[in-house]
């Protein structure tokens, strides 16, 4: 199964190092961040948990819960968190699930034959509050993950589901925006007072709405 933009996150029970784990009930009507790992005890995925764990807080103003997913059974993810929290000095404080038996892996198209037929690909899903996936990613095994990217991209997809703007290419939070062709000229001026600067008349930014 490969999940697309728009396609309702699938639901999901696993055990994890939070105990039993109902990934609807879990979002609740926030945002969930769900990212796989190749397999426990390796060295890039180590770095990876310990970044997202750094970066805890911030996901977390946001109203987005996270979880890890591995292929590896649970009392495997209880010595491999020790380590993780050892080595990248921090505390890991969101669940990682179990799926020794690949539901979750295959519910979400985590494993790719042609890249091993056993482990579960670098992927990312950005789930919405209305369940539906927002943004997907997929890594190689070998290439660890950006995940200030990851927060960067929560913060367009929560600005734009709110205003009729787009974000540009490499913004950040706080930096201008664009409006939507859809509006007129008029339009633009009164929907986005802080001011309208045209580039082209189909290129218009605005300051954020919501700073």
């Amino acid at each position: 199964m490969s999940l697309r933009l728009g396609d309702v996150a699938p639901n999901f029970k696993a055990t994890s190092t939070a105990g039993e784990i109902d990934f609807y009930e879990y979002l609740g009507n926030g945002w969930g961040v769900l990212f796989s790992h190749p397999a426990d005890f390796t060295p890039v995925c180590t770095t990876e948990l310990g970044k997202m764990a750094s970066l805890q807080e911030e996901f977390a103003k946001r109203n987005v819960k996270i979880l890890a997913v591995s292929v590896d059974p649970l009392e495997k993810h209880k010595g491999w968190v020790n380590d993780i929290n050892e080595t990248q000095k921090v505390t890991v404080g969101f669940p990682l699930l179990a799926d020794p038996d690949k539901k979750i892996a295959n519910l979400y198209g985590m494993i790719h034959p042609n890249a091993s037929e056993t482990f579960t690909v670098r992927s990312v899903f950005v789930i919405g509050p209305d369940k539906k996936v927002k943004l997907t990613l997929t890594y190689p095994a070998s290439t660890g993950r950006n995940f200030n990217e990851i927060l960067r991209v929560v913060d367009s997809l929560q600005l734009t589901s709110n205003y009729s703007v787009s974000t540009p290419a490499d913004w950040k939070d706080g930096e201008d925006v664009i409006i939507a062709p859809s509006f007129s000229p008029e339009d633009a001026v009164k929907k986005f007072p802080k001011g309208v600067k045209v580039v082209k008349p189909y290129l218009r930014y605005t300051p954020q709405p919501n700073k």
